[in-house]
């Protein structure tokens, strides 16, 4: 026997491996959170706000206490820690007592012996309200001072300006994440004055800060187990009803299992920012970008969530991944009583793309210069300076040939389909053939990866060496990405073991992995995962006596010298690491500094069929390309971007959660409509493989660029086949058929 000097392992990196939890999810036997089960298990409830504002003025639990069934009713007399929690300002109350700040927020928490009696003890409670004006509209909480952050981005000299300007107004509603599994959990007391929490989240050491200090535990006596997750992009980011099970778990002693209902789920959770915003471009006559001025105003809803760092990001990138020297950005987030917004995938980079791109196509048009050659002039490369911030692009950067790339690929067959399921009117036979216009549009989009801003970004992962494989211990949260997968695929070509189980450790056994966001996973913790490996090895090498190292042993010279089962047979070997990105830095006061870690790019073509005497159209094709690093699995990328480019569809046409006087009017998948198989169009994928500057491999992440442009580009396909100026997004079908009733407010 020999040993396999240089030969590829199986299922290793840059090979579509199969997911360990692909054929379970698809044939149901999979458990999601909201499976679990335990004897004597308990489950809650609820009892939300019926107003956007409002003084508490009576609250009697005694009917709901009185009922048979009912175990116990907590208000926030019974929060025994910090009465607030919250991701990045702990401002939002476990449980409304004295007022309430937005629709549905949490006031009292049922347990009782099943959901139907939980829910009647939640309408058993006797409230009573004053209720108050609620501040809705973003301009005006400004106007009031009702603010949580303002930041700006101001860069070269005003006076530098271009021979033609262009202004615009837009707007971006609110979307919802629309997972397809709701908040669920369940929380186990242990008998000694702790709690086990199983719980879909995105990031359970951070969910663990908060519920330890608002239980007024120690860290031990909490310890929170990731469990099977529904989908999340950003609404599994802040705390939901986390707290709210530990604290019915600790009170009853007993089991307690919460699962919300669709309508509670939109309530449970944050959504995108809605943005107003108003630019101005000025070029000079041969197309070069010379000034960029922009305001943007995102609506925080009642609590601040991460609504600081959605609007930074807003302003980082609102001139996108275009050149100028001449920059100046305001950007607000104001506090209203609307339902509260956060994250979600593109993390304000997508309100910023919808405006920056609209702007490039009419400034294009103004030069008389074809939109495709006027954004590869002014493209990002580099060595150049971020717009914004200053910051000099020092890892890969290919927007130039993503442009050129999308330009040559080839467009579908002219004339609409013959397919009543492809027209805009789909089967109801509504739109003919021959009322169909064609659109096509194009938007380029930039995104930052990982943590920025100086934040101390790390994972933790360890990697041990068995006689039975390899396992890699993390708290990185898989939320249907495939992290566990990418994790296996490093794990194997580092140390040549084709066995590798992923373990997803609870809080009590290993440190934090960071946030399932920022797309960021890939290259944190599998940077860490990599790493550890490496170390791993060395150490297995050491010990062996050798120099390769497979799944048979340690080798030298083609001989086996050291057995695996000899190797590890003792002490299975081990290294446990904590990764970090390169450091960046907090803005100077002009918004200025190294921020961001690193960049991708991605640019997206939307063709669009178009009945304008109905306001109806169909996304028929998308084709993409996207700045990807290295594809640690290429299968998992495509389904990403795939993925991503679906929700910016959603975004252009259909997704908007709409809010009369602070109350969600559509909180069902009847009302909030999502795109479906019928609704999806052909999407064509290609990518660009230049390394990135630190992931593994050199991979980026990939999860959010797909969705920052692709809302832009349907759009623009839209105005390219109606002429209209179609400043909102979602498009509606009144902002076609009854144009000019659309019309930008002024931020």
């Amino acid at each position: 026997m020999t040993a396999r000097t240089g030969a590829r392992i199986k299922g290793g990196v840059g090979e579509s491996t199969y997911r360990s939890d692909g054929i379970p999810k698809v044939d149901g036997t999979f458990i999601y959170s909201s499976d679990m089960y335990m004897d004597r298990m308990l489950w809650g409830a609820t009892l939300r706000s019926p107003h956007p504002r409002a003084r508490i003025t009576k609250l009697d639990i005694g009917p709901a206490l009185a009922m048979t069934g009912v175990h116990a009713v907590l208000t926030d007399d019974d929060v025994p820690g910090r009465k607030t929690y919250g991701l990045e300002h702990p401002d939002q109350p476990v449980l409304g007592s004295e007022s309430v700040e937005y629709w549905g927020q949490p006031i009292a928490v049922v347990a009782a012996d099943d959901p139907e009696i939980a829910r009647r003890a939640v309408d058993a409670i006797d409230v009573e309200y004053e209720v108050l004006t609620p501040l809705t509209d973003p301009i005006e909480a400004e106007r009031l001072d009702s603010v949580f952050k303002r930041q700006r981005c101001r860069r070269g000299a005003e006076k530098r300006r271009g021979m033609v300007a262009v202004e615009g107004y837009y707007e971006v509603g609110m979307q919802d994440q629309a997972p397809l599994g709701p908040e669920s959990g369940l929380a186990v007391p242990d008998g000694g004055g702790g709690v086990d929490l199983h719980i879909a989240t995105q990031w359970t050491h951070i969910d663990h800060e908060q519920i330890v200090a608002c239980l007024g535990l120690a860290d031990d006596q909490v310890r929170i187990h990731h469990s099977g997750v529904g989908g999340a992009f950003g609404a599994r980011e802040d705390v939901s009803l986390q707290i709210h099970l530990c604290l019915l778990a600790l009170h009853t002693g007993r089991p307690v299992k919460m699962v919300y209902s669709r309508s509670e789920s939109f309530v449970g959770h944050v959504h995108r920012h809605p943005a107003l915003l108003w630019y101005r471009h000025e070029a000079d006559a041969d197309g070069v970008l010379r000034r960029v001025e922009a305001r943007i105003v995102l609506d925080g809803g009642a609590f601040h969530s991460t609504s600081s760092s959605v609007l930074s990001n807003a302003v980082y990138h609102a001139a996108g991944p275009y050149r100028c020297d001449s920059v100046s950005v305001e950007g607000v987030a104001v506090k209203t009583n609307n339902p509260p917004c956060g994250a979600m995938r593109g993390f304000g980079a997508v309100q910023s793309c919808f405006g920056y791109e609209a702007q490039m196509d009419k400034l294009a048009d103004a030069i008389g210069m074809d939109r495709i050659e006027f954004r590869i002039r002014n493209a990002l490369q580099r060595g150049d300076p971020l717009a914004t911030t200053g910051q000099v692009i020092e890892t890969s950067m290919p927007a130039v040939e993503l442009l050129e790339r999308v330009r040559g690929m080839p467009l579908p067959e002219e004339g609409a389909s013959e397919d009543p399921r492809l027209l805009p009117g789909g089967t109801g036979l509504t739109t003919p053939g021959a009322s169909v216009r064609r659109g096509v549009g194009y938007a380029l989009g930039l995104k930052n990866l990982c943590f920025s801003e100086g934040f101390d970004d790390y994972s933790e992962a360890r990697v041990c060496i068995t006689p039975f494989g390899v396992e890699v211990h993390t708290a990185a949260v898989e939320v249907g990405q495939g992290l566990g997968m990418i994790l296996t695929q490093i794990a194997r070509t580092v140390l040549g073991i084709e066995d590798v189980v992923v373990y997803y450790d609870d809080t009590s056994k290993i440190g934090s992995a960071g946030g399932t966001s920022a797309s960021r996973q890939t290259q944190m913790t599998g940077g860490a995962v990599l790493e550890a490996a490496k170390m791993a090895r060395e150490i297995a090498l050491t010990r062996g006596n050798g120099d390769e190292l497979d799944d048979a042993g340690v080798w030298r010279g083609g001989e086996l010298v050291t057995p695996m089962s000899e190797l590890v047979g003792g002490k299975p070997i081990e290294y446990h690491i904590r990764f970090h990105h390169p450091p960046t830095e907090q803005p100077d006061e002009n918004g200025q500094g190294n921020l961001h870690v690193d960049f991708a790019v991605a640019v997206h073509r939307a063709v669009v069929d178009v009945d304008q005497e109905l306001g109806l159209f169909r996304v028929v094709q998308i084709d993409t390309v996207q700045d990807v690093g290295f594809m640690i699995n290429p299968r998992s990328v495509v389904g990403q971007i795939e993925g991503g480019v679906m929700q910016g569809v959603g975004l252009a046409t259909l997704e908007e959660i709409v809010i009369e006087k602070g109350v969600i009017k559509n909180p069902t998948f009847t009302d909030y409509l999502l795109p479906t198989f019928l609704d999806a169009p052909r999407i064509e994928v290609q990518v660009v493989e230049e390394r990135g500057a630190f992931g593994p491999f050199g991979a980026k992440g990939v999860g959010e660029p797909p969705t920052v442009s692709s809302t832009a580009a349907v759009v623009a396909a839209i105005r390219d086949a109606t002429g209209l100026e179609l400043n909102r997004t979602p498009v509606r079908p009144e902002h076609v058929a009854l144009a000019p009733v659309q019309a930008g407010r002024h931020p």
